[in-house]
């Protein structure tokens, strides 16, 4: 069904993914982008994050480590699994990591940097790049949760985000693609030249990549 010397456009692709052949579960729709950077130069490092119009579809575990009672308490109000200090600094030293992300107030930063080699190698770190580190926890527990996604180079040059769920309105999808698309290519850093989208695909968790046309962001 794929023509794998075509790139299509972003609505044709996401057609072609809902005809094909379904599995017994429902699946992650994902991009993947070639991206024509060298991720061992610091000045040009891509991550941000981006929040997806109709969510992730996914359920998100979110811990805060919180100082002070009014961040904390506002992180539970917001919907927060997991609130804490020392006790959750502890706990993820000792390799627990039953969380999808974390979120930290500036002022409990000096403890839970320590956690640098634990949470850093997971992408669970919080990062102030990506509104993960900030003392107003109930907006970031809320944007977490309603489908805001971090995206990040990984050594190769390539990133994956999941942009929605196959049980997805065509629109749902396309809408949520688009978003991550542009992120990524407003994402370029100023030091790379030539080509930065390279390549883009969309797949299934169990469809092939299918090749989207992004000239129009490439260059951007």
């Amino acid at each position: 069904m794929v023509d794998q010397k075509k790139q299509y456009p972003l609505p044709s692709a996401v057609e072609l993914l809902s005809k094909m052949p379904k599995a017994k579960f429902n699946e992650t729709i994902d991009l993947a982008f070639r991206l024509g950077v060298d991720p061992k130069q610091s000045d040009q490092m891509v991550r941000g994050t981006v929040p997806l119009p109709h969510g992730s579809g996914k359920t998100v575990k979110v811990l805060v480590f919180a100082k002070n009672g009014v961040a904390a308490d506002a992180a539970r109000a917001a919907g927060a699994e997991y609130v804490g200090y020392e006790d959750l600094v502890k706990k993820c030293s000792e390799g627990w990591a039953d969380f999808d992300v974390a979120i930290a107030t500036p002022e409990s930063m000096a403890e839970v940097r320590k956690l640098g080699k634990v949470l850093g190698p997971r992408g669970l770190m919080p990062n102030p790049k990506t509104g993960t580190v900030t003392d107003d926890t109930a907006k970031a527990v809320r944007e977490v949760k309603a489908g805001r996604v971090e995206f990040k180079v990984d050594k190769a040059g390539n990133v994956h985000v999941p942009v929605g769920k196959l049980s997805f309105t065509a629109e749902q999808i396309t809408e949520n693609a688009r978003s991550v698309i542009d992120a990524v290519a407003k994402a370029r850093p100023h030091s790379v030249k030539g080509l930065f989208i390279q390549s883009c695909t969309l797949s299934a968790t169990m469809s092939p990549p299918i090749s989207l046309d992004v000239r129009e962001h490439a260059a951007a």
